[in-house]
């Protein structure tokens, strides 16, 4: 027994180091990692309500929404991985989820990755999104597009397949969605109240998006279709937010946009072609944005961004938003910042300066101001 054990060792020490090589070798094929971003500040947001002020920690966002996530990769061999994203919005004033108290309502989802591109399933960002990440200066800011159409800095789905492909700077890729809101019936922004996935109308609540973006170290240009349908009504107190009562009404974004670096400074600018059935009054409107962004140093930057809206033949809802903002970078994960928005309203307009939260609106046709100081830090 001692001669055979004494045979036997060097065989088990083999197995041993071949099984450590492949528990190595397993542990560098998939990947796991936690990340997020953390961006709160105090605002002051002038003649809400047409008589009074308003000081507050906005709920939404800052420069840019707090967020912590997961995301992962396993190497499946072949030029194949699985992959996979949960990330959830956080309020940072009082810890409790956005997204309609959604877990994890920025993204969730698993897919398969390919020299074909990345196919998913889940709650997944729409080609809206994606579309302006590069020619929209200010983004889902406070004050910013999304002041002026709320559904842009919270352009994600539920229920959703998405197909996303990226090579020699082009980014292509479509979502379709079979119920795109399950959860968030407002009063958060963009909330509409349409799950949808109905045996009786194949239509109801269905959305879907399309995008082709092409991007070069000194320019780049994007076009984005993305259209949600509604669903019938029933009996109170059922409601679509928004004013797609029926499957047969639709809101369609189509977005066109581009931008450009000179030396350093950068330049956006782009439209959005509005048609929504949920407005009888003013259903088409245009909504463009001119932005620049310009380093003044390697930890300051200083960008400026004018938007407006305007409504074909309902002049009495236009609105225009100017904002400047400057941003100091202790490092590439911590940055404080300070901006200011101006919105001056047309008659019957009343749209706030500021997306950070609701209950700021002026009085219809009355000018607003808003001002901005605030820290983020990524992780």
């Amino acid at each position: 027994m001692k001669k055979i054990s004494r045979h036997l060792a060097p065989l088990a020490a083999a197995a041993g180091a071949l099984a450590c090589a492949s528990a190595a070798q397993a542990q560098q094929a998939s990947s796991v990692q936690l990340y997020g971003l953390l961006d709160t500040g105090v605002e002051y947001v002038s003649n809400v309500g047409g008589s009074y002020s308003l000081t507050r920690v906005p709920t939404n966002t800052n420069t840019a929404p707090s967020r912590v996530g997961f995301r992962g990769n396993e190497d499946l061999g072949n030029g194949l991985s699985a992959v996979f994203t949960l990330e959830m919005g956080i309020d940072p004033g009082n810890g409790v989820s956005n997204q309609g108290g959604r877990l994890f309502g920025r993204q969730a989802y698993v897919g398969l990755k390919s020299g074909l591109g990345t196919v998913s399933v889940g709650r997944i960002y729409t080609m809206t999104f994606w579309s302006g990440t590069s020619a929209d200066i200010h983004g889902g800011g406070i004050y910013g597009t999304g002041s002026l159409d709320s559904y842009l800095p919270n352009a994600r789905v539920d229920n959703a397949l998405g197909w996303m492909f990226n090579q020699s700077g082009w980014t292509l890729g479509a979502t379709y969605s079979l119920g795109r809101d399950a959860v968030n019936a407002g009063p958060s922004p963009a909330g509409t109240n349409c799950a949808g996935e109905s045996g009786a109308d194949s239509r109801a609540c269905r959305q879907w998006s399309l995008m082709a973006k092409y991007d070069t170290a000194d320019w780049g240009v994007a076009l984005a279709n993305d259209r949600m349908y509604g669903r019938t009504v029933g009996a109170a107190p059922d409601a679509v937010f928004g004013g797609l009562n029926s499957s047969s009404k639709s809101d369609n974004r189509l977005t066109v946009n581009g931008w450009v670096k000179l030396d350093k400074t950068k330049i956006g600018a782009g439209v959005i072609r509005r048609s929504n059935d949920g407005l009888p009054a003013r259903p088409d409107s245009d909504m463009w944005h001119l932005g620049v962004l310009h380093p003044v140093t390697p930890q300051l930057d200083l960008s400026a961004q004018w938007v407006g809206l305007r409504y074909r033949n309902a002049s009495a809802y236009n609105a225009n938003l100017i904002s400047v903002r400057g941003t100091y970078n202790f490092s590439k994960r911590t940055a404080v910042y300070a901006q200011a928005g101006y919105i001056s309203n047309s008659d019957n307009s009343a749209v706030s300066v500021s997306g950070g939260a609701t209950g700021s609106n002026p009085a219809a046709g009355k000018s607003q101001t808003g001002f901005n100081v605030g820290m983020r830090h990524a992780f």
